[in-house]
């Protein structure tokens, strides 16, 4: 227990994480949104296969795009001031939404989203993770954050659904701008200002073939499913292919790196990050799809379809309140979670037209309670195996593959899924592979082994965030 706190900074502790954690369920809500109105919005877009597949996985590429590098300039340049204007860009891109006339201004005012969920998620893991100490109080603090993702998970499907049967799936893009306003304010007046005490230059090279690799590769992704030896997956392949090699080779050589390469020889910090893609791929990828799959197979309307991933989420959401209880090491968690979650999905598999939604429950608990596991652990380790100068970094590196994942995921399992005979059998499929894939990732995260370090060189862990002398400012 902290004993010698003095109340106003428990206070600003406490005001740091209410936002934070408000601002991550925003974000998560909003992800989430189009998993349960998705039929309704392509009738009125027209939208095609292809087109809802963009229209489900623009949010996460814009994300996963955008993550490492706002991580870097939250650390360098304020976390406060990343955060608020990443609220401010999802008030602006909401907007976007909700008077999109077409899937392709849908689709870029998602992909505008996701640069803002990005701000959002990175810098405000990295002001929780500046603002509470290591130990209890950050495990708490983390827990709570990760819950925040399943909480958001659980509202978004149902907020969407309802609001949709009120005044049509629009309505949930307008209550995102005005929301994203309020969170815009609320942070400038009450979060403080916090930054690396040397900051560092931006490492254009980095960000520059980061970014469009990432781009290119989930563009490839895409695209693929249409047929992969097509012209412009072939191109997008090639780019970024030669995009990210080149980001390697830049990172290696910078003095001061978008990504610090020798990060990856940490084991905790390979697990954090190699559990996340995991995660993303198998888990996101897959439950992003299934209230849709839900309401074609079981002719459920889109409330009770959304209740898929509420129950799912608020399985997690109470799992993760509690892993700070659980005296395990971050990789013992992300393994189990990941056993939990491939399950999970073993016990989904046989969906079809006869069975009834209770079918789906043990299924769906199982999983959630390994969402869980790996949202906390997840969050707590991005932010300790990093120096504690560059906790928006490590939040930014940890989101950044889980969003890759869930991108390259949410493709993967349309095109399993719609690939077979019907659409029951095809989800059999995607259940399979998905739970193949999470029970892999298991054993690999066990395998890590090592002395949790907390700098680049050997740098000597310290007891408290604050520690890195960071600048702040009332």
């Amino acid at each position: 227990m902290r004993t010698t706190v003095p109340v106003g900074q428990r206070v600003r502790e406490g005001r740091t994480l209410a936002v934070v954690s408000a601002a991550t369920m925003l974000a998560l809500m909003n992800y989430n949104a189009t998993f349960s109105t998705l039929a309704a919005m392509a009738r009125d877009l027209n939208a095609g296969t292809a087109g809802q597949t963009w229209i489900l996985g623009a949010i996460s590429l814009g994300t996963a795009v955008l993550l490492l590098a706002v991580g870097g300039l939250a650390d360098d340049h304020g976390r406060k001031r990343v955060f608020v204007a990443g609220a401010g860009t999802l008030a602006a891109s909401s907007v976007v939404c909700a008077l999109a006339p077409t899937t392709a201004s849908f689709v870029a005012g998602r992909l505008l989203q996701g640069g803002a969920t990005a701000a959002l998620l990175a810098a405000g893991l990295g002001l929780v993770g500046h603002a509470f100490p290591a130990g209890p109080e950050r495990a708490r603090a983390t827990g709570v954050w990760g819950a925040m993702l399943g909480l958001g998970i659980a509202l978004g499907p149902e907020a969407s659904a309802g609001l949709a049967e009120l005044a049509g799936w629009r309505a949930w893009y307008v209550a995102a701008a005005v929301a994203s306003v309020g969170l815009a304010a609320t942070a400038g007046a009450v979060l403080r200002e916090s930054r690396a005490a040397e900051r560092r230059s931006v490492d254009l090279p980095g960000i520059l073939t980061l970014g469009p690799g990432v781009a290119a590769l989930l563009g490839a992704i895409t695209l693929g499913r249409g047929g992969w030896a097509r012209t412009e997956v072939l191109t997008l392949g090639a780019a970024a292919a030669v995009l990210l090699a080149a980001f390697v080779l830049a990172e290696s050589r910078s003095r001061e790196p978008l990504l610090d390469l020798r990060l990856l020889r940490r084991p905790d910090f390979a697990v954090a990050t190699g559990g996340a893609f995991v995660t993303g791929v198998a888990v996101i990828g897959l439950m992003s799809y299934l209230p849709t799959i839900v309401g074609r197979v079981l002719g459920a309307p889109p409330l009770l379809a959304g209740a898929v991933l509420t129950l799912w989420s608020g399985v997690a959401f109470a799992v993760s309140l509690q892993v700070r209880r659980l005296r395990a090491e971050g990789r013992h968690l992300i393994a189990a979670g990941l056993a939990l979650c491939a399950l999970g999905d073993l016990a989904l598999i046989g969906l079809s037209a006869g069975w009834g939604w209770w079918r789906l429950v043990p299924g769906l608990v199982v999983s959630g309670a390994g969402s869980g596991l790996l949202n906390a652990a997840l969050a707590r380790m991005a932010v300790e195996s990093v120096p504690p100068s560059r906790t928006a970094m490590g939040s930014g590196a940890n989101n950044t593959a889980r969003y890759i994942g869930a991108s390259i995921g949410v493709a993967v399992v349309v095109a399993l899924a719609t690939s077979g005979p019907d659409l029951a059998h095809g989800t059999d499929v995607a259940l399979a592979v998905c739970a193949a894939l999470a029970f892999a990732g298991a054993p690999a995260a066990l395998a890590a082994r090592g002395r949790r370090l907390h700098g680049p060189a050997g740098e000597a862990p310290r007891a408290c965030a604050s520690s890195e002398g960071a600048v702040q400012e009332p």
